[in-house]
């Protein structure tokens, strides 16, 4: 949630496009509104308001803004409406402060009586302007900015990173506390950000903050602090080495159409990563000799912790539970210990309800593995050891290749662990392709049959539900239209009553349940709904499905991860027929850091 980014520069200069630029960059994070502002000698220029970044930019002529230093922000909105009052960044009370924060503060409202009692103005209900406050308030006391943000830190709940300068400075000084932050050093200026597509067009050397540490940045050097004692740390930068193409749309639509022809060359990257990583090795060992095994995730990835579970019970006869990350402390936690192994999943390796049931299970003595993304996140920092997804940049925000991915590691973890033949795997990459190129006509065909509908239901069985549920968020997120996912099974327990002439049902068919998946079928088209299976050819489903999606010839396992990418081009393509941006969808962030 929420995008923040700084530059500082030796002379003053025309940031306004490099500040737009950044905010593109880190739309992904939060589109509710956005806000830039400049320093130069005793003269802040502040503008923002809701909206999206070219929108607003625009309205505003951002590209006019000149200065020594410059923040931008891009919101996600929490505390208060998406409004320019709203928007950050934000002022202190006497205009000569401004920062901008990503997180979550959440004893806001209780600090925004304090200040206002203290005869601050406070201009918003945002929770980005107590940050600012929070600093003021030591400032105003005498403090240098170290230590005002030191002491501010002890007064700001919650999970959050903030930047923040003053007039007559040369400097810009930025925070982390639960939420990411990376620092760039380039010639002739540093920069810090929420993540690194913002930072890398401009330097490939960085510096990756962790919780509690403060940083410091001037136009030729930074300076690394400990909140705890003010201490000096110090840390050498590193070189990215990763290729900015993939963060351009490389002549497709949108960013989700090519990541979703991006899959199977990721497929092949994570299948070599997993064939050629040490740790692979010691996870396994402890996930056969655990007592209990957890995989833990929110959304996207809690799906692709369902299909891992079928998987490791299918091919290595390991029972394994998959928990969603929020349930995992009240219904897990109390019966944890030392003898059992939790896998932690998250695409950006923030978030917030997975580094939670991952602090909870650490301290029960849990030995604790991860499957993320982005190199350095948290997450991979917090874990005993951590396999990388391969995926590199996925800026849409409904998360496609980095589902696709996460299964194929389960999915490779639990045949290795079963003595199964892993050269199979390498079939993989081949048929994903094949498996666009033959759905993606097919997925639009079906568009105008389905398209006026705002009720739609999913259904799968056995590996092909968590393909079902995937399939089923992907359309609730670009579509709006409601669409539950959920057993094939559970349909006639209930939601059968809601099918009436031509109401559209989603079968996804794995080979080996096609049975079951023809009792569902024949459930609906007697009541006159229209069912429509995917799933590899079979007569069957032709006789009895009022439409077939056909996906390529496969083994069982294969098949139901080559079933969602069907899905995954249906979402689009009805997303795009309905006016709607799928990459950057109403209400929604990449990145999750609050509760």
């Amino acid at each position: 949630m929420c995008g923040i980014f700084g530059i500082v520069t030796k002379e003053e200069q025309n940031l306004g496009p490099i500040l737009v630029d950044a905010a593109r960059r880190l739309t992904y994070r939060g589109y509710d509104s956005v806000g830039a502002a400049t320093i130069s000698g005793d003269r802040i220029d502040l503008r923002k308001d809701a909206g999206r970044v070219d929108d607003v930019a625009r309205k505003y002529n951002f590209a006019e803004m000149t200065g020594q230093r410059g923040i931008t922000q891009l919101r996600w909105a929490t505390f208060g409406e998406p409004s320019q009052v709203n928007s950050q960044p934000h002022l202190d009370s006497d205009g000569d402060i401004v920062g901008a924060h990503n997180g979550n503060v959440v004893n806001n409202v209780e600090l925004r009586e304090q200040f206002m009692a203290e005869g601050m103005t406070v201009r918003s209900q945002n929770d980005g302007e107590s940050c600012v406050h929070a600093v003021e308030r030591y400032i105003n006391q005498g403090n240098d900015f170290i230590e005002a943000i030191r002491l501010a830190y002890g007064d700001l709940q919650g999970d959050y990173a903030f930047v923040i300068g003053r007039i007559n400075d040369d400097k810009l000084y930025a925070i982390k506390k639960g939420s990411g932050l990376v620092v760039g050093l380039g010639e002739g200026f540093t920069c810090v950000s929420s993540d690194l597509p913002s930072i890398l067009p401009l330097t490939r050397q960085v510096i990756r903050l962790n919780d509690g540490e403060i940083i410091t940045l001037w136009p030729d050097k930074v300076e690394l602090h400990s909140v705890k004692d003010g201490s000096l740390i110090e840390r050498e930068p590193e070189t990215i080495t990763e290729e900015m193409s993939a963060v351009q749309k490389g002549g497709f639509a949108h960013f989700m159409l090519k990541e979703i022809h991006e899959q199977p060359d990721v497929a092949r990257e994570v299948l070599h990563l997993l064939n050629n990583n040490a740790a692979v090795q010691s996870i396994l060992g402890r996930i056969e000799t655990a007592r209990h095994v957890y995989l833990v995730g929110c959304g996207t990835s809690y799906h692709a912790c369902l299909a891992g579970a079928v998987y490791f019970a299918q091919l290595a006869k390991k029972a394994v539970i998959p928990v969603l990350a929020t349930q995992f402390i009240p219904q897990y936690l109390p019966t944890i210990g030392p003898d059992d192994v939790g896998i932690f999943v998250s695409q950006s390796g923030e978030t917030k309800d997975v580094l939670s049931a991952l602090e909870g299970a650490q301290a029960a003595g849990m030995t604790c593995f991860s499957l993320a993304n982005v190199i350095g996140s948290t997450l991979t920092r917090a874990t005993a050891a951590w396999l990388p997804l391969g995926c590199g940049y996925e800026i849409s925000v409904p998360a496609t290749k980095t589902f696709t991915n996460q299964v194929i590691t389960f999915l490779y973890l639990a045949t290795r662990l079963g003595g199964g033949d892993l050269a199979q795997l390498d079939q993989l990459p081949e048929l994903m392709a094949e498996t666009i190129a033959v759905t993606d006509p097919q997925a639009k065909a079906l568009v105008p049959s389905v398209n006026d509908w705002n009720d739609l239901y999913c259904l799968g069985y056995g590996a092909t539900y968590a393909m079902a549920l995937e399939g089923a968020l992907k359309l609730k997120e670009i579509t709006y239209a409601h669409c539950e996912g959920m057993l094939s099974t559970e349909f006639k327990h209930g939601p059968l009553s809601a099918v009436t002439r031509d109401f559209p049902i989603l079968f996804v068919a794995g080979p080996e349940d096609v049975p079951l998946i023809v009792s569902g079928i024949n459930e609906v088209t007697c009541r006159g709904g229209r069912a429509i299976a995917i799933g590899e050819a079979d007569k069957r489903l032709d006789a009895n499905a009022s439409m077939v999606i056909t996906i390529p010839h496969s083994n069982p396992a294969f098949a139901s991860l080559l079933s969602v990418i069907p899905l995954q081009l249906l979402s689009y393509y009805m997303a795009v027929a309905r006016g709607y941006d799928p990459d950057f969808p109403r209400n929604l962030s990449k990145t999750l850091t609050v509760d």
